[in-house]
C-alpha cells in the first residue's frame, strides 16, 4: 500500500537542523500536532530527539508504525510519544502473509499489551487499508483489534491510482488489481460491510469504528467507482488549510496526494505555505472537480478555532 521505503533510494532523512528550523513555523502557524510517518519513523536514529524538540514546544506527537518496535521503545514512547497509530492488515496469519514478516503480527501484539500494563490510558488505534487480499477478513481485523485492547480502528480503501508515497511511475493496471477489488467481488464487499453496520452497530456508535455506517459504505463506493458503477465518493476535506506534509527530503506538499510546492532546505516552511504557489494552489483548488481529491481514500477535516479578542 506505501511505496515510501521503495523509492527513498536517495536515502535522505531529516536532520536535527531540520527540525530545529521548522520550529519558527510551527510556531507562526500554531502548531498542535505533528504525525510521524515512515516508512518506519521510529527507526529513524534521532526520532526521540525530534519527539523531545516538539515535546518542549508542547507540540502533541503521533506515530504512525507498523508496530514492530513498540516493546523495544516501550518507556521512551510513553514519555515522548502522545499516541501510536499502528498499521494492521489482517489477522495473525493474513497481517504476516501481507507483511511477509513472519510473527509481526504477535510482536504487535506483545507491544501493545506492555504499554497498556504499564499504562492503561495510552491511546494506540489502528489503521486498516481494505483492498483485494484482506476485505473478506474485515470482521476478524475488528475482533482482532478487539482483543488486542486498541482504543479504535479506523478504515480506508487502497490508493492505486495516485503518485502518494513516492511513487515516481504511477502503478499499471495489472499492479492496481493487486489491491483493487475485481467487479464480480463487490457485491460480496457490501455485504460484508452491511454486516458490519448490523453487528457492530454499538463499536460504530461509541467510536471503537472509527468510521460513521455512511462513512463505511464510501469504501465499497470507491470501488464501485474504478468500474462506473457510481460516481467517486464526496468527501469533506480541509487537509491543504490545516496541514502539510513534510517528506524525508525536504519536500513540501499541502496534503500526501498533490504536488510538491516547495522544499525546506530552499526556504523556510512559512514561506512555502504563504509563498505565491502554496496560496494559488488553496484559492484554486477545486475540490469537486480536481482529479485527485475525488479519487482521494484519505481525508481530513478539522474544525477550524477562532480566537475572538474581547
Amino acid at each position: 500500500m506505501c511505496d515510501i521505503w521503495k523509492d527513498n533510494k536517495n536515502l535522505k532523512q531529516l536532520t536535527e537542523a531540520d527540525v530545529q528550523k521548522l520550529l519558527s513555523s510551527f510556531k507562526r502557524f500554531g502548531t498542535q500536532q505533528v504525525v510521524m510517518s515512515g516508512g518506519e519513523a521510529s527507526l529513524h536514529p534521532n526520532f526521540f530527539r525530534f519527539c523531545e524538540i516538539l515535546q518542549k514546544e508542547k507540540i502533541k506527537v503521533s506515530l504512525l508504525t507498523t508496530g514492530l518496535t513498540i516493546s523495544k521503545n516501550a518507556d521512551q514512547l510513553l514519555q515522548l510519544v502522545n499516541d501510536i497509530i499502528i498499521s494492521l492488515d489482517g489477522n495473525e496469519q493474513l497481517h504476516d502473509t501481507i507483511r511477509n514478516i513472519p510473527g509481526a503480527f504477535k510482536k504487535i501484539k506483545e507491544g501493545v499489551e506492555y504499554i497498556k500494563s504499564i499504562d492503561p490510558n495510552y491511546k494506540i488505534t489502528a489503521r486498516t487499508v481494505i483492498h483485494k487480499l484482506n476485505y473478506q477478513s474485515w470482521v476478524s481485523i475488528i475482533d482482532s483489534a478487539k482483543q488486542m485492547q486498541l482504543n479504535q480502528i479506523s478504515f480506508l480503501p487502497a490508493d492505486v491510482s495516485s503518485h502518494a508515497f513516492n511513487r515516481e511511475v504511477l502503478w499499471n493496471s495489472a499492479k492496481q488489481h493487486e489491491l483493487l477489488l475485481e467487479e464480480n467481488e463487490l457485491p460480496q464487499l457490501k455485504t460484508i460491510i452491511d454486516s458490519i453496520i448490523k453487528n457492530y452497530s454499538e463499536e460504530i456508535q461509541h467510536h471503537f469504528i472509527a468510521e460513521s455506517a455512511e462513512k463505511l459504505k464510501k469504501i465499497y463506493e470507491y470501488y464501485a467507482a474504478f468500474y462506473n458503477l457510481n460516481s467517486f465518493p464526496y468527501k469533506k476535506c480541509n487537509a491543504p488549510w490545516v496541514s502539510a506534509v513534510i517528506e524525508a527530503d525536504g519536500t513540501v506538499r499541502p496534503c500526501f496526494f498533490h504536488e510538491a510546492i516547495g522544499n525546506i532546505h530552499e526556504n523556510s516552511l512559512d514561506k512555502i505555505m504563504n509563498g505565491e504557489k502554496g496560496i494559488n494552489f488553496r484559492e484554486t483548488l477545486d475540490m469537486d472537480n480536481n482529479s485527485i481529491c475525488k479519487k482521494c481514500v484519505c481525508y481530513l477535516n478539522l474544525p477550524i478555532r477562532t480566537t475572538v479578542a474581547g
